[in-house]
């Protein structure tokens, strides 16, 4: 599109997560005049650690935030899958050759305040929860719990899992619950039984359950992440120590005792879901990104990750297409193939076999769906 009219040109997004903040940073660098509204009051991060992919730091360099970030991560050269006792099943170097950029291990928290913070002051609207959109065709208008309304010739949906956007205009299909839980947290690495030793993720896996110790050493933390087979589909499960250590029975005892000794109260607990692929994720002015259009199991490590590379890929397109209808379309040829692939990749985590040996009996229906 030309200058002028990315210069005339109103978005507003839903959502002030990874993918939110990414796309009001690269939009914002191409003129638009961007604005983010956030349901929450206060934005916190829950959870733990994550891996920022090459081409996700690739394109923090070509914002011009690669420091920002990169001073709140640690470099990672090599990724590992152990055995629960910790022989090798596979090491991967990381970035892949002809990559310079290396992977960065990120605390969540961190990750999205250093994004935030290299948004112009007043671009993000705090305790906006969206409760419609009404698509216009030319525009749409936002209307929010707090009385609240917003036209805009854009509306861009980056508002997760339970999009509102997507809900109202493209899909009415509930997430999927995978048949796991998910328990994280973040201890001290003088904690961690000498197990982190440098900066490179590991993952013990075993008879329905993966352990991930990403290590964040520019914090002398480790985020400590327990993803387990469990048929209970409640989205914050009640779960107690000695659910915990069932979970990791068999393990390196080092692992045992770290899960011994973790705080329950400091534990993110959660059932893991990702929604069915949808087959549109446009009109021609409301457009989904990250989780709202692609929420995809953790297994591959992708999640923030695509919704970065999404606020990139749109970004180009508007710079690129000729209005903003042409814009989305490119958005979504470009991006939906590459997600629905990594939807059906990381929905392979287990075996039906496996799941059938750890719950005899108690497959949750939705595990069918994993493929």
């Amino acid at each position: 599109m030309q200058l002028s009219d990315l210069k005339n040109l109103k978005i507003a997004i839903v959502g002030a997560g990874y993918g939110g903040a990414s796309a009001a940073k690269a939009l914002s660098l191409l003129g638009a005049d961007v604005n983010v509204y956030e349901q929450a009051n206060q934005i916190r991060e829950a959870g733990a650690g994550i891996g920022l992919r090459p081409s996700t730091m690739n394109r923090f360099r070509e914002w011009g935030i690669f420091d920002a970030i990169a001073k709140v991560s640690s470099p990672s050269e090599i990724f590992e899958i152990l055995t629960p006792t910790g022989d090798p099943i596979m090491k991967e170097e990381w970035p892949v050759a002809g990559e310079q950029t290396h992977t960065h291990l990120i605390h969540r928290g961190d990750f999205i305040d250093a994004l935030l913070s290299v948004l112009p002051e007043g671009m993000v609207h705090l305790g906006h929860k969206l409760e419609s959109v009404q698509d216009k065709g030319d525009g749409a208008v936002l209307t929010f719990a707090n009385g609240t309304s917003v036209e805009a010739d854009l509306v861009i949906g980056a508002d997760g899992i339970r999009s509102v956007v997507r809900r109202e205009l493209f899909s009415d299909k509930e997430p999927v619950f995978s048949g796991e839980h998910a328990y994280r947290a973040v201890i001290s690495a003088d904690d961690a039984y000498g197990m982190v030793v440098d900066d490179n993720l590991r993952m013990y896996i075993g008879r329905g359950t993966k352990i991930y110790l990403l290590p964040l050493r520019h914090r002398n933390q480790v985020s400590f992440d327990i993803t387990a087979l469990c048929p209970d589909g409640t989205w914050v499960p009640e779960v107690t120590k000695d659910d915990l250590l069932a979970t990791v029975e068999g393990f390196d005892e080092r692992l045992v005792n770290i899960t011994r000794d973790l705080d329950m109260d400091t534990v993110n607990i959660r059932a893991v879901y990702d929604i069915d692929s949808i087959d549109t994720w446009h009109s021609d002015s409301v457009v989904l990104m990250g989780d709202a259009a692609h929420s995809m199991l953790h297994h591959q490590g992708q999640g923030a990750n695509s919704a970065v590379e999404d606020a990139g890929a749109l970004a180009d397109a508007m710079r690129d297409a000729d209005s903003v209808k042409e814009a989305l379309a490119l958005f979504q040829a470009t991006r939906k193939p590459v997600t629905d692939t990594l939807q059906a990749v990381s929905r392979q985590g287990w075996s039906e076999g496996e799941i059938d040996e750890v719950f005899p009996g108690q497959k949750p229906a939705s595990i069918g769906a994993k493929g």
